[in-house]
């Protein structure tokens, strides 16, 4: 049978994406990266490895205080079951040890930090999920919703998402910082900074071509093209080297 072309594809159909996008109230849209099951499960299997060593250590020292110390420990199993997720939750940005490990954290559907309501909710779900046995229902949850969420997300309005790492600042080639010849358009100064700022991954030979397209409209010597523009770039900037 021959495959169909994606000529013949309905064209209002939305391609395939994992990217989840929202909209803050000041206008803002926000791109969301939810994460699948596999991440998920080791995560929370990580957290599981946790709270079993927690208990298991306990447990040891509780034991010699005789039933006092099993009363102790019924309680404690209590609130390492159901309050360890919550806390992290709520007091580390979305995240519990197992979740930072693989880079993950929960936030509400709009992108804003969890609170208190809906990581309670969605970890007191999590029985639902675990139902029949083996977290059935939360596996074929997230396989079959499009943001990977499992019943306690959506009852609760959370996600859980890859938290992006923080943006570096670009690194100039260290030299004196110099003015421009006259007022640079916003083009133009993004077309100097991006030139400065990756300079070190182009050949010589390259960042000698670009130069002398970049220094002809400034005036600038061919010769003296890339000093120049470098130190015109970390004038923009207004940094000192």
């Amino acid at each position: 049978m021959p495959l169909r072309s994606s000529a013949s594809l309905p064209s209002d159909q939305p391609p395939l994406d994992t990217r989840y996008q929202v909209e803050t109230p000041e206008g803002i849209d926000l791109h969301l990266r939810p994460a699948g099951l596999v991440p998920r499960a080791l995560a929370f299997a990580i957290d599981l490895a946790i709270r079993g060593l927690i208990l298991g250590v306990t447990f040891i020292v509780l034991g010699l205080l005789g039933q006092f110390g099993m009363g102790l420990g019924t309680i404690l199993l209590f609130l390492v079951t159901w309050w360890y997720m919550v806390l992290f939750e709520v007091l580390n940005q979305g995240r519990s040890p197992g979740k930072q490990m693989f880079g993950l954290r929960v936030v509400h559907d709009d992108g804003t930090p969890i609170g208190w309501a809906a990581s309670l909710t969605r970890n007191l779900l999590r029985f639902v999920d675990l139902l029949p046995f083996g977290y059935t229902l939360g596996i074929l949850s997230c396989l079959n919703h499009p943001a990977f969420k499992r019943l306690g997300d959506i009852a609760a309005g959370t996600l859980v998402v890859y938290r992006d790492a923080p943006l570096s600042k670009p690194q100039l080639p260290e030299v004196e910082p110099l003015p421009a010849p006259f007022p640079l358009t916003l083009n133009e100064q993004r077309a100097l900074l991006g030139f400065a700022e990756r300079g070190e991954q182009l050949s010589a030979a390259r960042r000698a071509e670009l130069a002398t397209l970049l220094a002809e409209p400034l005036q600038v010597p061919a010769e003296q093209a890339e000093p120049q523009l470098n130190g015109i770039a970390r004038g923009l900037l207004g940094s000192a080297p």
